[in-house]
């Protein structure tokens, strides 16, 4: 159930007796730009740790075990053109406590606390606090070149896409990082708690005017987002961009990009799953069974598709001195795909283990409001998709589907990373 407490702020209750546990997210939802994404990411950092309250992260872990070792984190996302600052609180749902402790209040006046009264000294945040974890955020930027996996991936993306805003990682930039201050910082957060578009979803054994009461006293104020289209289509590419970058490194990163016109939710959505599962996306699609097991051209091969921003991913690890095999090989296999040649057998294989995917995700409160909260990034607060439905759509593709998604994929771009010859 959906409720509106302030304009540009929604209440979600969602009812159900399936958990123990009541998990609580808030989702803080403004365009993508550059020059705010790392000043998203600084904040989850900082607001993690500690509060006004609870002026430590010692005191603020304490105030966590007290509520029954309820667990508290942030994170940053990008959805297409969104970027997105989650509030994740889980609690142990009260009634299966012999205490009559009303659990539920607190974990709801604890992000209160956090959220609305930060660690904050004369319109800056707590110094020593801020500094130490702008060093802990420039320490994982760094840690994430030396993971080349991951370095890769980032290095293509920004091959890929023309945007700014869509080459600049979710988590932000080192280069960006060192323009923030606290006080730039503080005033920052501001504008996020008056202008960002809020959803609040609460999941579990709940009465929603219970939550709808508790919610009402955040005192959101009323806020105007501009309606951006959630989805990004990057621009058709008159050639290919390569890129070649050499390290010292042991394994060789091979990855491709390519367009899809495939969104999330479109007609052509749950085809491009089955089609993904096939290609690359699971131990016996083509990549992993081709240029992995039967050629043993690659370490590691698969597929992935990012549906808000119509993007396809392959990432391989090679050696370096057999790019131009991988690279043709890749090449059949998509071809393979567009002409058809894959068997019934392999297509219901997919099926079923993309239903697996589906009924597992069911398991965490937190995975399933992602979903939601996705759904509802791509449609609008209309009806959701029910588990059944989606099945349905899964189990409705046909070979033909397939066929007309796999002839959409365009590559756009290839990164590769490996080490000089000697």
């Amino acid at each position: 159930m959906s409720i509106q407490l302030n304009e540009g702020v929604h209440l979600h209750v969602l009812p159900t007796k399936k958990y123990k546990t009541i998990r609580i997210m808030l989702k803080f939802r403004a365009p993508l730009n550059k020059h705010t994404i790392t000043k998203r990411a600084m904040l989850a950092n900082l607001l993690e740790t500690n509060s006004k309250k609870y002026p430590t992260q010692t005191a603020l872990r304490s105030a966590l075990s007290t509520m029954y070792g309820a667990s508290f984190g942030t994170a940053v996302t990008k959805k297409g053109n969104t970027h997105v600052l989650t509030f994740s609180l889980n609690l142990v749902n009260e009634k299966y406590l012999s205490k009559g402790d009303n659990v539920l209040q607190e974990g709801i006046d604890f992000l209160k606390e956090v959220i609305f009264s930060p660690n904050v000294e004369q319109g800056q945040f707590h110094e020593k606090t801020f500094k130490r974890e702008k060093e802990n955020l420039e320490d994982y930027y760094d840690s994430l070149f030396d993971d080349k996996q991951t370095y890769a991936s980032l290095s293509l993306q920004e091959l890929f896409f023309e945007d700014d805003n869509q080459k600049t990682p979710s988590v932000g930039s080192k280069e960006d990082l060192k323009e923030i201050t606290s006080s730039s910082l503080y005033e920052y957060y501001q504008e996020i708690l008056n202008q960002d578009k809020v959803d609040i979803y609460v999941m579990g054994d709940v009465s929603t005017g219970e939550i709808q009461s508790a919610f009402e006293q955040f005192n959101f104020a009323p806020r105007q987002l501009e309606e951006t289209n959630s989805f990004y289509k990057e621009p058709a590419a008159k050639k290919i961009k390569s890129k070649t970058e050499y390290q010292d490194v042991i394994q060789a990163k091979f990855n491709l990009g390519y367009t899809t016109s495939v969104f999330y939710h479109d007609p052509s959505y749950y085809a491009a799953q089955v089609f993904n599962g096939l290609f690359g996306g699971f131990p016996h699609s083509k990549l992993f069974m081709n240029v992995r097991e039967k050629e043993s051209l690659a370490y590691y091969a698969s597929s992935s598709m990012d549906t808000f921003r119509g993007m396809m991913t392959v990432q391989t690890g090679i050696d370096g001195q057999k790019v131009e095999q991988v690279r043709e090989i890749i090449a059949l296999q998509l071809k393979e795909m567009q002409s058809g040649n894959f068997t019934q057998e392999a297509v219901s294989q997919t099926k079923e283990m993309l239903k697996n995917q589906l009924f597992q995700s069911e398991d965490n409160s937190g995975s399933v409001i992602e979903r939601i909260y996705a759904m509802q990034l791509a449609r609008g607060n209309g009806n959701e998709l029910s588990i059944d439905e989606w099945v349905r759509r899964i189990e409705k593709v046909t070979k033909e589907d397939i066929i007309e998604v796999a002839n959409q994929v365009k590559l756009n771009a290839t990164f590769f990373l490996t080490a000089e010859a000697k």
